[in-house]
């Protein structure tokens, strides 16, 4: 048994001791908003947004990307979920690499490639792989405009109401802070011009 493990059996056994009443919370979120951000280690959701168990569905992707999984994963329709928020971060490593980056670097091996100060590199030995031409990787050339684009993106989704506000964020990993993306914030109001314009043609 690796030590990794071994430390998160350990760290279960210990958290499952006082467990408490937590197995008999709702299924829907008790604060009733989605949170979709980025699976860096160094975000804490549960921290940095004031959250405990049951209060919030967090989504998170490489990069936290509004990714045709994380439409399926929004939760209103059964589980009524009232706010979204779309949470990116600053020195993300998804800004570090391009799909044709990463697509030559998994052709060339599929060991851990090395980030240096020129971006990523090969210490590996292959083989490779030619699979990650098929996959859209997400990565973010400006930060900004990333939230913006995700957060139009789920607004813009046949299957999300235009009454549902979305809110977009940067976490900056130096201080904590929540940085507000005027522009994402603007268009995912429920009454931006685009809900507008969807509203009046499903009538």
């Amino acid at each position: 048994m690796s030590n990794i493990l071994q430390e998160v059996l350990a760290a279960n056994a210990t958290y499952s001791r006082s467990f408490g009443d937590k197995g008999s919370l709702a299924l829907p979120p008790a604060r009733r908003f989605a949170a979709l951000t980025c699976m860096d280690a160094k975000l804490d959701p549960a921290k940095f947004a004031g959250l405990s168990e049951g209060d919030a569905h967090v989504i998170r992707n490489a990069g936290g990307r509004a990714s045709d999984d994380t439409i399926r994963s929004l939760s209103y329709k059964l589980l009524g979920t009232a706010e979204f928020f779309v949470i990116h971060h600053t020195d993300c490593g998804m800004q570090f690499f391009t799909n044709e980056v990463i697509r030559g670097l998994l052709a060339n091996s599929l060991e851990t490639a090395e980030l240096t100060a020129n971006g990523f590199r090969d210490v590996g030995k292959g083989p490779g792989s030619r699979a990650g031409e098929y996959i859209e990787w997400l990565s973010v050339a400006n930060p900004q405009q990333a939230v913006i684009d995700d957060v139009a993106r789920i607004r813009n989704h046949p299957l999300v109401p235009p009454s549902i506000p979305i809110y977009g964020y940067i976490y900056d990993v130096k201080t904590g802070q929540l940085i507000e993306v005027k522009g994402a914030t603007r268009e995912g109001g429920p009454h931006s011009t685009l809900s507008s314009v969807r509203q009046n043609a499903a009538a």
